[in-house]
């Protein structure tokens, strides 16, 4: 596949991070970990491939603004331009051993999300997606699964744990769709969860309070796989809101039902 030269430029800087996670993945045991709250971590090796993809992004585009994950918002001069970077997403499993964590990058033009990449360094998957020119997997053209019914579907979530979430809807919402599908599935990285259905490996996906560094790479690889993506209430605030759901037309559209009925009797 030809990738543009921006696309490019975000491919390297994910790559040169992912290099540095695997080297520190192998020590995993030695990392030194601090705590920001409960049960979310963050290692030097999120920071420092923070810093990797930062320093890459900023030499090649000086004016871009960020949003990362441990940096906060940077205010660059180009007000048109975001990059928005999760350096370590699915910390949790990394200091775990593991190995389904990612560096994901998207780029943001005037509100809308134009190029993403998403990197698990630990299998060498590399996906990527540029608005209007397709989503591919290590440069195979992906698609979303074509499954129409959620009876036949295997389908990703989030699961708050503590001090994260709202245990009580979420066990709601997991009831609804536990008796409806085929299978269930929680991964623990969101960015590899939104991959996996633009790839067709899962067949949708939901999850409640994301940040936009989670999503917003994935969101675009989804689209450009033939996929839909809406937050929770159907609507298109997902970087705001922290809620996604995803999959093709017809199962995001039943996901969606699905996840609004009461809770049943049985």
């Amino acid at each position: 596949m030809a990738r543009s030269a921006l696309l490019n430029v975000m491919v390297q800087a994910a790559m040169k991070a992912g290099r540095s996670l695997s080297r520190d993945f192998g020590e995993v045991q030695n990392l030194q970990v601090s705590m920001k709250g409960p049960g979310d971590y963050v290692s030097q090796a999120d920071r420092k491939a923070e810093e990797i993809v930062f320093s890459e992004l900023s030499k090649a585009r000086p004016g871009y603004s960020f949003l990362m994950e441990e940096r906060g918002a940077v205010e660059g001069d180009d007000a048109q331009h975001r990059w928005i970077v999760d350096p370590l997403d699915g910390t949790t499993n990394f200091l775990h051993g593991i190995p389904m964590f990612s560096v994901s990058i998207a780029l943001e033009r005037q509100g809308q999300i134009v190029a993403g990449v998403i990197y698990n360094p630990a299998l060498d998957e590399l996906y990527t997606a540029e608005r209007g020119g397709g989503a591919f997997m290590n440069d195979r053209r992906l698609r979303v699964a074509a499954r129409a019914k959620l009876s036949d579907c295997v389908i990703g979530c989030g699961v708050p744990h503590l001090g994260r979430g709202h245990h009580g809807n979420f066990l709601i919402e997991l009831r609804n769709v536990m008796g409806e599908v085929s299978g269930i599935r929680r991964m623990g990285s969101a960015a590899l969860d939104l991959a996996y259905v633009a790839a067709g490996r899962m067949d949708g996906f939901w999850e409640n309070n994301l940040s936009a560094w989670d999503v917003a790479a994935g969101i675009l690889l989804i689209r450009e796989a033939g996929g839909f993506v809406s937050d929770l209430s159907g609507g298109q605030d997902m970087l705001d809101s922290g809620s996604i759901v995803a999959g093709n037309e017809v199962i995001h559209r039943a996901l969606l039902k699905t996840l609004k009925k009461p809770v049943s009797a049985r």
